[in-house]
């Protein structure tokens, strides 16, 4: 679930002093499926504090099960979480330290808990990360892609014609692209990436990431595609997708598709030559290979 502003509560200014008095609310990171990987100061401030909020407690009591913790549960997913935000405040301006957690890996990374670090440090509450795993650091540590400059996307829509529109958005975004995606529509996912920016683009699917079954298999996004929905196991499971960002066309191939979507449109209201002329106006490229994509254009139809 990627967090949004709440207006009321963005519209608080964040306080750049926490008040010695209240509670510190800790957000802590927890395994993404391997238990050994959470870190001893993890353990150590969950078994400390009053309370824990967690997105699942159902999902959470295991783990605190395994490690022997008996700190309290409360519930902090995305359906209560705005209107139990002043529980939790409450408690934290009374002095108890809270952790926050999710079902796995980082709070806040397409999980809930946006809301209540937003209202906390609104309010002059210390909030103290306690890093750990996280599934797309993970996954992009081990792709092999570009790692310099990459753009976290979160969930895609759920609906082809939203997902189609906004891969649209990023279809020249340079930098490595990362999304995460429900087990049951990783295939579509696939299909649509590869229509969008072209089954030759390079991604990686990192699929149960520490788990029994992890899978880390890089390919072309049509051969990824293919090699998917050829295995139902590949469709399981918790999925992430690494995308290798857009590299400008060089040479004759120079025309970026929205110079190209500029000139069809052009084409459909002017002769050839005057919206090659007024396609390079109004995106820089040079006018000759506008002319010259407008000829292609011609002959194809």
């Amino acid at each position: 679930m990627r967090a949004s502003c709440d207006p009321e509560v963005c519209a608080v200014t964040v306080s750049d002093a926490p008040s010695a008095a209240f509670g510190t609310l800790y957000v802590v990171a927890t395994p993404i499926g391997n238990l050994d990987d959470i870190g001893a100061r993890a353990l150590k401030v969950l078994r400390e504090v009053a309370l824990i909020a967690a997105e699942d407690t159902r999902h959470s009591v295991r783990l605190l099960q395994h490690f022997g913790i008996e700190t309290p549960l409360a519930a902090c997913h995305e359906h209560n979480e705005r209107a139990e935000g002043g529980r939790f405040l409450s408690r934290l301006q009374a002095g108890d330290d809270i952790a926050l957690i999710s079902d796995a890996g980082t709070p806040l990374i397409s999980d809930p808990g946006y809301h209540l670090v937003r209202q906390a440090r609104a309010a002059g509450v210390n909030v103290v990360p306690v890093p750990g795993p996280c599934a797309l650091i993970a996954a992009l540590s081990a792709a092999g892609l570009p790692s310099d400059r990459f753009i976290f996307e979160g969930f895609l829509p759920a609906k082809a014609a939203a997902r189609r529109a906004r891969l649209e958005l990023v279809k020249e975004e340079p930098r490595t692209l990362i999304f995460y995606e429900a087990p049951h529509r990783i295939l579509e996912c696939l299909e649509d990436l590869a229509l969008v920016f072209g089954g030759e683009r390079q991604a990686v699917l990192a699929r149960e990431l520490t788990k029994t079954f992890e899978t880390l298999k890089g390919a072309p996004l049509a051969e990824l595609q293919t090699w998917v929905a050829a295995d139902s196991n590949q469709q399981r499971g918790e999925c992430v997708v690494l995308v290798a960002g857009w590299e400008a066309p060089v040479g004759e191939e120079a025309v970026s598709a929205e110079a190209l979507r500029v000139l069809d449109l052009l084409l459909a209201e002017v002769p050839l030559k005057r919206a090659a002329a007024l396609a390079a106006e109004i995106t820089g490229v040079r006018k000759n290979l506008l002319y010259q994509a407008a000829l292609e254009r011609q002959k194809s139809e």
